[in-house]
This record gives C-alpha cells, structure tokens and sequence, in this order.
C-alpha cells in the first residue's frame, strides 16, 4: 500500500469534473493493488455476489486487520484499492468504525456505479465483515 489516505483519494475525485475521468483513475488505483498468488485463488477465497471474479483472504496480526484480494477486472482492482484505504492495518474498533456508505457517496460511486459493481462493491464489503469477525484482535 502506498501513503494515500482516504481524504487524499475523496479529494483527487474532487478534481476531476468528467466520471469518465473519475472511472479512469479508479482503473488506475487498480494498479496499485499486488497481484495474488494465483495458488490462493480458490473457491475458498471467492467472493459470492460479484459479477467479476474476486478473491479474498483476511486475518488479523498485531491487534491489526490485514487483507489481500485481486479481481480479473480492472474497475474492481479499483474498489479494491478503495477498500484497503479503508480498512486494512485497522485496529478492531477501527475496521468497525469505517462508515463505508459515506465513503461511496463523498466519492460519488452511488450515482455512477452500475448495479453490478455496485453489488459486487458491497458484497466485498460483506466479506471484509466476515472475515474480521472471524479473526481475534
């Protein structure tokens, strides 16, 4: 992960007027997310209610909330990235916390996300739930 927060990204969104441009930068926040290793892409890892296939791993080291996860689609590396700003190195009352609703709408993906990837968006979100509830902090 890079040094970005959360209010860097909401602001670099600010400055774009176009979604298209918004939509671009987003595939390119995907580019910043590690490739996993294809060995970890099992159905074990597989994210339920994505139209995209995505993988997910999760656990918690030093009181801190750590995940990992890929998308053959490159909009979805995106929201991922977004994700991992989220929440990832997070203390437990950090991780529950995250209002991730309002994260969506200061970055206007409620008003220009499909359906889909809008489902699918929350359906990682759902996982990352899962997973950290699994874990001891």
């Amino acid at each position: 992960m890079s040094e970005t927060t959360l209010d860097d990204l909401i602001g670099s969104f600010s400055l774009f007027d176009d979604w298209e441009d918004k939509y671009r930068y987003i595939i390119d926040l995907g580019r910043r997310v590690p490739v996993m290793d294809p060995a970890l892409k099992v159905d074990e890892h597989f994210v339920k209610g994505c139209t995209s296939k995505v993988w997910m791993i999760a656990g918690w080291r030093d009181g801190r909330f750590h995940f990992e996860a890929d998308s053959d689609a490159q909009i979805i590396r995106g929201l991922i990235y977004i994700l991992m700003l989220a929440y990832e190195g997070k203390d437990r009352a950090g991780v529950e916390s995250v209002d991730i609703q309002q994260i969506f709408s200061d970055l206007e993906l409620d008003q220009h996300l499909s359906p889909n990837r809008r489902n699918g968006f929350f359906a990682m979100v759902e996982k990352i739930m899962a997973l950290a509830r699994l874990g001891d902090a």
